[in-house]
């Protein structure tokens, strides 16, 4: 798996979409919309807060579609449609396993402490909670992530605008960051949060034709189910394709981990992705709780992701079912998952991450496909504002304010915003690189959530409930966790190409939920070991920040009880989990 992209990529290309003016209008005219968005926002924006948190003053209707939008970018589109592509229904575990329960634990347990501590990022809650040391690993390491995903969402944005216009991939990346760019320096978090309400639905209305069309031309599930039944019988076994019953059936879910044991699969998916990986991205990740953080009461706050956890579970439909119809309807797809190479694609070359694209070339006539082109391209435009709002707030407050440049004026601070938001949308042009040689970008997302978010929920569930976890075992929980789950990933097959060792049995997406795993016991071990032969904070300097001294008081918002249930928090988290249950029956 080469990590650098291909000569075929990076030259000129025959378009892989036959668009004519009527997609192209509609596509401009959604650039229209998020231009006039970011303009508009410029004129909220008059100090660092309004920039970097959009004043605290959005309603939880907004900032809960907006957290959903946030995540609907290279990880839920292409991703997941390639995970459908390749590994079938168990899929739907990273949204009924692996998402909804930590959105339900955020918003009732830990957005509390973080939107009342008043805290501009999750490393500012960490420096107020263990100092220091694990306040500047946790930002380096945040800041590295979000460079590393905006590139990967920036590598799908330029092969859409590759595959739609045949431009170079290199010139492709470089418009489709300007345009992303553009947007988040005029407006900020603003700009971002209410793009990502427009590119939510503007994603729904492309998607859900794109399903419907596609499961009608495979005559339905049940038709669906006899062609990946027949393709899975009569793969050779050089393709490992995994068996129709893996694929069509949500437990245990060994197509997607990997593993031969059903039980050690169940482990896999509902320890190292449904607690590990899943809790660690939900609840740490700022690109997330910065979203809720905008919100304009605790309430809201609170609700953020509850509100966002109702569309969420139903999003597998859209992007999973697609990639599943695309592995047996698409010509190339077929042939991949058969064992061939079949050149083409947005790179050149086909792999899963083109399930989407070709889908949409062979079932949608124009208009809707100029709708689907706009959806995703608001997809990739909102996870990479996502990652690059996320990363100049943490630069610049976290890094540059703490570390490098002390006590001046807000209007610099905001000056520094717009700077850091430059920066890194010209080195995730870079890194999109690093993107661009992963069959499945679902294995490398995962990969990197993993070594950064694992070991930062060890850390931050342990501090939060534990009040003798000391300062010096945040930094060397946190260390020890990322160190312990890069050697994992190293270790196992295939998981950076030549750079792995393959000493561990195991590939791809069961390789990262092992490496997760291994972060979190280590870093709880090293944490509690470290904790138990160095000095706590005293519990005075604890309150807002350790559940048990925090009053109970300042974890709810006194006017929410006089409200209707469907405006409370505990009776919409109560019926989003029992929703989320009856899914997982059902399938």
């Amino acid at each position: 798996m080469s990590s650098t992209l291909t000569p075929v990529a990076l030259a000129a290309a025959e378009p892989l979409i036959d668009a004519n003016v009527v997609d192209y209008l509609i596509v401009g005219l959604y650039f229209v919309f998020v231009m006039g968005i970011g303009l508009a926002a410029r004129r909220a924006v008059s100090d660092s807060i309004d920039f970097f948190l959009s004043g605290r003053s959005l309603p939880a209707w907004v900032t809960g579609l907006a957290f959903i939008s946030a995540n609907l970018g290279a990880v839920e589109i292409m991703g997941m449609s390639a995970n459908g592509a390749q590994y079938g229904l168990p899929t739907v575990h990273y949204f009924w396993v692996g998402a909804i329960p930590a959105m339900l634990f955020l918003g009732i347990v830990m957005m509390p402490f973080y939107y009342g501590s008043k805290v501009r990022s999750v490393p500012e809650f960490m420096f107020r909670r263990f100092g220091t040391g694990a306040h500047l690993v946790n930002a380096i390491s945040f800041a590295i992530a979000q460079l590393l995903i905006a590139g990967v969402n920036l590598f799908l944005l330029g092969s859409i605008v590759q595959a739609l216009l045949g431009w170079p991939l290199w010139v492709a990346l470089i418009v489709a960051a300007v345009i992303v760019l553009s947007y988040i320096t005029l407006g900020g978090l603003s700009a971002a949060i209410y793009n990502e309400v427009l590119q939510f639905f503007v994603i729904v209305a492309s998607l859900l034709p794109l399903t419907l069309i596609g499961l009608n031309r495979v005559g339905g599930w049940s038709g669906l189910q006899e062609k990946i039944t027949a393709a899975a019988d009569s793969a050779r076994a050089e393709a490992e394709v995994a068996t129709a019953e893996q694929q069509l059936n949500a437990w245990p879910g060994q197509a997607l981990t990997g593993f031969d044991s059903g039980f050690l699969s169940v482990i896999g998916i509902v320890f190292g992705l449904g607690f590990v990986l899943s809790f660690g991205y939900w609840t740490t990740n700022f690109v997330e709780v910065q979203r809720a953080m905008a919100s304009n009461s605790i309430s809201s706050a609170r609700k953020t992701p509850i509100i966002g956890a109702f569309p969420k579970m139903f999003v597998p439909f859209i992007v999973i079912l697609p990639g599943m119809v695309a592995a047996v309807l698409v010509k190339e797809m077929i042939d991949l998952k058969a064992g061939g190479a079949p050149t083409g694609g947005a790179s050149g070359e086909v792999k899963y991450n083109d399930a989407l694209l070709l889908l949409m070339r062979d079932v949608l006539p124009n208009g809707l496909l100029g709708l689907a082109i706009a959806g995703l391209l608001a997809a990739f435009m909102a996870g990479m504002a996502a990652n690059i709002s996320a990363f100049n707030t943490v630069f610049s407050y976290d890094l540059w304010e703490r570390y490098i440049r002390k006590d001046r004026s807000d209007d610099y601070y905001l000056r520094i915003g717009r700077l850091a938001t430059v920066a890194a949308t010209v080195i995730a042009i870079f890194t999109a690189a690093i993107a661009g040689g992963f069959s499945n970008i679902m294995d490398y997302l995962q990969t990197l959530f993993g070594f950064f978010n694992a070991p930062l929920f060890a850390t931050f569930i342990l501090g939060m409930f534990w009040k003798r976890m000391t300062p010096t075992a945040g930094w060397a929980g946190l260390v020890a966790g990322t160190l312990s789950a890069v050697l994992v990933a190293f270790l196992s097959e295939d998981a950076f190409g030549t750079a792995s060792l393959g000493f561990i049995p195991l590939s791809g997406q069961g390789a990262s939920f092992v490496a997760a795993s291994t972060a979190f016991v280590v870093d709880i071990l090293v944490s509690v070991a470290v904790s138990l032969v160095t000095t706590p904070k005293p519990a005075s300097e604890l309150k807002g920040l350790v559940y048990s001294e925090t009053p109970k008081e300042d974890l709810v918002d006194p006017d929410e009880a006089a409200r209707p249930w469907y405006q409370r928090t505990i009776p919409l988290a109560i019926i989003a989990g029992v929703m989320v249950l009856i899914l997982n029956f059902a399938f």
